[in-house]
């Protein structure tokens, strides 16, 4: 790996766009560099270094990411040695074009190439440094990421995807599933409880398929439990799949795995996810959600929705209203079809009108916020345990934290109070995404809320 001259120790500026798996892998960077004797800057006017860390799932992402790639460009017209480089999936999905519609970037990396990146950076010469190649072995287990939050932090414990879903390009972008062994995971959290984190979220593209050797994911959670520092544990994203009982058992019986979880189930229609190819039926997605609420006190689910896929008629867009009221979300993820070279169903062509999609997607988002407001108002008055992340958005003397249940909780501190810190509140009313707490005086319980099942 290059290593820069320390006494003139180069800048980087990163920005991040899309899901944790992207955050995650900017900490990567930032490791990677670091390591290199480079330094992180605050803003892209004092850095050397300018990397996009980018998403290719939408292509609403893609759009935002090219204008902010067009401002940054006249940074760079005002100061000729900047250089400028774009990293993640949009770079691995489109290199070609974005060469193209984007001349005067120096470096197009993808997921796989951030070991790379000193030697990159380094590189001189008119046509801009690429490296995207898919590499079935790179896991970074032996990179020491930089969170940027002391309070809850990302792991990443497998990478790639073997799913291939007809809508997403994950797969093609992030390669075949790969898990990092459990040691490196565990050594992984320790350092980070070192660091004086709380909170760690565990990280795969289908995070429950994670399998290494003989341990499954189910082992993994009761290995991580076991470190000490370590007050919660979350995941993200599950497929439904691989929702085994020995993993609804570690949920239900593991003190330090939150009640939440993230269960995409993208449409209501049998016959979408057919198309889909997600592998389940509704009815057995409503049957998993039975038994993952009888089992795990308190749980609280969200989920991702598309509408608009290829071929969704009315009555598949009726399923898809009908899953959402039968369930009854936490939260949802939202979002219309969008087509992506590469998948499956590119060339199938895209059969709903963009009107008619923003008209579903608005529909499903208004339900939703009634169902959102109606289970939160269900709390009014129950005690919960909040892990303080620092101040409002709205100011003030107002703090914000998350509860078990990963809900938005704000409240008026009664006493000095720390980012990191569990303080026992009250719910005293609600909004859709935002519970409203009184302080109380004395130690948080372990649980959290009652089930508002």
């Amino acid at each position: 790996m290059k290593h820069f001259d320390q006494s003139g120790a180069p800048g980087f500026y990163l920005e991040t766009y899309g899901c944790q798996m992207n955050v995650a892998d900017s900490q990567v960077v930032a490791g990677v560099l670091s390591r290199a004797g480079c330094r992180r800057v605050e803003r892209p006017q004092d850095a050397d270094f300018v990397l996009l860390n980018t998403c290719a799932i939408r292509e609403r992402a893609e759009t935002r990411v090219l204008a902010r790639l067009s401002e940054l460009a006249g940074l760079k017209s005002r100061r000729p040695g900047l250089k400028l480089g774009l990293l993640g999936c949009m770079a691995q999905h489109n290199r070609a074009r974005l060469v193209q519609k984007a001349p005067y970037l120096d470096l197009v990396v993808g997921p796989d190439g951030y070991r790379r990146l000193p030697e990159l950076l380094g590189h001189d010469g008119f046509d801009p440094a690429v490296e995207v190649r898919l590499n079935r072995l790179e896991t970074y287990e032996d990179i020491e990421p930089v969170p940027e939050d002391r309070v809850r932090a990302y792991v990443t414990v497998m990478r790639g995807c073997d799913r291939f879903c007809a809508f997403c390009v994950v797969p093609y972008v992030r390669g075949r599933e790969r898990s990092l062994a459990p040691q490196s995971v565990t050594n992984e959290v320790r350092r980070l409880a070192a660091l004086g984190v709380k909170e760690v979220i565990l990280l795969g593209q289908t995070v429950n398929a994670y399998r290494y050797g003989t341990t499954d994911f189910a082992a993994l959670l009761r290995a991580v439990a076991a470190v000490d520092g370590i007050a919660r544990i979350r995941f993200t994203s599950p497929h439904p799949l691989e929702m085994t009982e020995r993993l609804i058992e570690v949920m239900a019986t593991e003190p330090k795995v939150q009640p939440y979880l993230h269960l995409p189930v993208q449409s209501g229609s049998n016959r979408v996810l057919e198309m889909m190819g997600r592998g389940h039926t509704a009815e057995q997605y409503l049957d998993l959600v039975g038994r993952l609420r009888r089992a795990v006190a308190g749980l609280a689910l969200s989920t991702d929705i598309i509408v608009g896929f290829h071929g969704e008629a009315e009555q598949d867009f009726a399923a898809t209203l009908a899953l959402l009221r039968a369930v009854r979300f936490d939260a949802a993820f939202t979002f219309k079809y969008s087509r992506r070279e590469h998948t499956r169903a590119f060339g199938w062509g895209d059969t709903v009108p963009e009107d008619e999609k923003s008209a579903r997607l608005a529909e499903v988002i208004a339900l939703q916020e009634v169902i959102a407001l109606e289970r939160n108002r269900e709390l009014v008055g129950s005690a919960v345990p909040v892990l303080v992340e620092g101040q409002a958005r709205r100011g003030g003397a107002l703090l914000t934290g998350k509860t078990p249940q990963f809900k938005t909780a704000v409240f008026a501190p009664l006493m000095p109070v720390a980012a990191g810190d569990t303080i026992a509140a009250r719910v005293c009313s609600a909004t859709s995404h935002t519970l409203i707490c009184d302080q109380l005086v004395g130690e948080p319980g372990r649980q959290g809320l009652a089930s508002a099942s």
